[in-house]
């Protein structure tokens, strides 16, 4: 049987269900290692810097991605009822040619988040390595980095393109391995946090009252909604491996919300 390669091809199939493996724990446990970011740290730390307290801030943080799990979770339907991924979901909104424009915009800002996650990791491998003594020299011209941080850039991105070129069983793998490490590590900075600096820092600092908060606040929610706002876009690519909608609906919701408010805590 022949098929229009525009309309079908393996990346675009449904799902089969003897591939539908993942179970709640590995959906949340891929929340937690999105979340866990350095972009995630910065958060409630911004909000605390325009005036904030750190619990307004994590409320702002917990409150907008509330928000966001609502178009989550109900995106996330039709990957786990079809089998389907963003790119054909689409096709109900945009046509069968318009979903190309839809996934080409989705795939253009995925490619800019990915451009920053991976500047941030081949940074922190940089560091290590600084902190072992080896150094990069002068910066490249046209770069302005030196060839060190232009390594570990790339080696960084040859780790990303291994897992992403080794399929969607890696990533599963991985998540599952990691996010108890992340979970515990986290909280093992926080702790050394209140040992250090104690929790006077954090729960005494007065935060913004008034006309003065509800001018930040908008603007504030805006942006925790927009953080994750495009992936409640193309959720299907990830939910259409899940055994059931129960596991899409309740690994999200244990998940996103409160990793990200425990680690903005953190950070802020």
């Amino acid at each position: 049987m022949s098929h229009d390669p525009q309309l079908w091809n393996e990346d675009l199939a449904p799902t089969p269900p003897e591939k539908r493996t993942w179970s709640l724990w590995h959906v949340a446990a891929l929340w937690v290692g999105m979340a866990v970011c350095i972009p995630t740290y910065l958060l409630a730390a911004d909000m605390v810097k325009a005036g904030m307290s750190v619990m307004q801030a994590v409320l702002i943080v917990a409150l907008g991605n509330v928000i966001v799990l609502v178009p989550m979770v109900l995106n996330a339907h039709a990957g786990t009822r079809y089998g389907i991924p963003f790119p054909v979901f689409a096709r109900a909104s945009f046509g069968v040619r318009g979903a190309n424009i839809a996934a080409l915009a989705r795939a253009l800002v995925a490619c800019g988040w990915f451009g920053i996650q991976t500047w941030i990791g081949g940074g922190a491998i940089y560091l290590i390595l600084a902190k072992l003594g080896i150094e990069g020299g002068g910066p490249i011209a046209v770069l302005g980095i030196n060839g060190l941080q232009l390594l570990c850039f790339a080696v960084f991105w040859l780790i990303n393109f291994w897992f992403i070129h080794t399929g969607i069983d890696s990533i599963k793998w991985l998540q599952t391995l990691s996010a108890p490490f992340l979970l515990v590590a986290g909280i093992a900075l926080l702790a050394w946090a209140f040992n250090m600096h104690g929790s006077a820092a954090v729960f005494d600092k007065p935060g913004l009252e008034g006309p003065a908060f509800w001018k930040l606040f908008g603007p504030f929610l805006t942006g925790m909604v927009g953080f994750w706002a495009t992936l409640a876009l193309n959720i299907p690519d990830f939910s259409r491996y899940c055994k059931t909608q129960r596991d899409q609906i309740i690994g999200q919701s244990i998940a996103l919300p409160t990793t990200m408010a425990l680690f903005s805590f953190i950070g802020a």
